[in-house]
């Protein structure tokens, strides 16, 4: 070998090295944002996942209290406890136990915590109960070390110190809904608001973009018309997504005036963004489908019909799920089509169906990000921390039917 060729194998053989070497540094680039992004955000979310609680006893066999214990069983048990003094109750026994400058920084609507335990198992009636319940956001605030008087956090780190006030976790925080405060706030309304947008876009988007794909691969003749619509199709998976905000508040809130900030109207809106994506995926995976399976069921007598739902759907299965939960994904964590059809309300209580006013779980962390107080910094990373998973839910979950239905040939 010349010296010259020699040289130009070395050449080649360095570039191969440095691209390798690039592609790997890219890799691991990727990776250390992404452990970045995952380490800040869990890091953050802790606290997000805990409250202020401020810890006393209280006497209920002794306080006179005047309630039936059989009566609880009743909807109504709460109110019964409200009509017989518990709120004066609970107010009386953080005086006692706190202080008066301590038990004014109980949050008002604590003792409903209590009536629910009581209500769960009316025998603590009959004895002292430790009650845990929330502090009010200044106290909250103190303990944490900023944004309070000096004053405040001075009476946060007695009672600290004394092991009356103490960060608890607070799983409320999955089980309620928005609220003003950051001790008070919860996700559960906006987890199931998305839950139900989701199932709508889900039941609009799926069949009609399965469908569309079929007929466009299959059954559509190859003419201009076909070509425009194939090209348009295209184009929607690449509109921004607030244009289909602007389409979902010009017809369907035209259409449906009174169920403003639904799920219903949430899911027609994302679904009519998703459907491109579906109607794309599914042709892809439809024209993989190898001819031979089509002329093989032909060939034993088979219809048009018969050949498409019987062979070609089901192989081409697995892509078209792939193609859907990616779509599924980026609707789920939109949030510029849903402000425009109005989803940004303060919902106090989770949606009871498709109709009823609700938030989702996007806009819940959009609207607690522009908020002041910093126990909502970290209620906002906790309601990240839920939706990345319940993204993995969804994404394990196509991932397990898409290997169900693959086949190999």
């Amino acid at each position: 070998m010349s010296n010259v060729s020699s040289a130009r194998l070395k050449a080649r053989y360095a570039a191969e090295r440095r691209f390798r070497m690039l592609g790997l540094a890219a890799v691991v680039f990727s990776a250390l944002v992404l452990a970045f992004l995952l380490v800040t955000m869990t890091a953050n979310a802790v606290g997000g996942f805990k409250r202020a609680e401020l810890r006393f006893p209280v006497d209920l066999a002794a306080s006179g209290m005047t309630v039936d214990p059989a009566s609880l069983s009743a909807d109504n048990a709460i109110a019964q406890l409200e009509a017989a003094g518990l709120p004066d109750i609970v107010a009386m026994a953080a005086t006692k136990a706190l202080g008066a400058e301590a038990a004014a920084e109980v949050d008002p609507q604590a003792w409903r915590e209590l009536a629910k335990r009581i209500a769960a198992d009316p025998q603590l009636l009959r004895g002292t109960v430790e009650a845990e319940l929330p502090a009010s956001d200044d106290l909250a605030s103190a303990l944490r070390g900023d944004g309070a008087s000096e004053s405040l956090k001075t009476i946060a780190a007695k009672l600290q110190s004394e092991g009356k006030l103490a960060q608890a976790w607070d799983p409320g925080f999955l089980s309620r809904a928005d609220a003003t405060g950051p001790q008070a706030v919860g996700i559960w309304g906006a987890l199931k608001g998305s839950m139900l947008t989701m199932l709508i876009t889900l039941a609009l988007a799926f069949p009609v973009g399965v469908l569309a794909a079929v007929y466009l691969e299959e059954y559509a003749p190859k003419n201009r018309w076909t070509e425009v619509i194939e090209v348009s199709i295209n184009n929607l998976a690449a509109v921004p997504s607030i244009i289909f905000g602007l389409l979902g508040l010009a017809v369907f809130l035209w259409i449906f005036p009174n169920y403003r900030s639904a799920p219903l109207i949430g899911g027609m809106t994302l679904a009519l963004m998703t459907m491109p994506v579906i109607v794309i995926s599914g042709r892809n995976a439809i024209k993989a489908v190898p001819p031979s399976i089509r002329d093989a069921a032909l060939a034993v007598g088979a219809s048009r019909v018969q050949t498409v739902f019987h062979h070609v759907l089901p192989l081409a299965l697995p892509g078209i799920l792939t193609g859907t939960i990616i779509g599924m994904a980026r609707a789920l964590g939109e949030t510029a089509p849903l402000l425009m059809i109005g989803m940004r309300a303060f919902v106090a209580t989770p949606p009871e169906g498709f109709t009823s006013p609700a938030s989702v779980l996007p806009v819940q962390i959009f609207l607690w990000s522009d908020e002041i107080d910093r126990g909502f910094v970290e209620r906002t990373s906790a309601a990240i921390i839920v939706l990345l998973a319940f993204l993995l839910v969804m994404n394990g979950l196509a991932i397990y039917l898409r290997n169900r239905f693959e086949k190999r040939w």
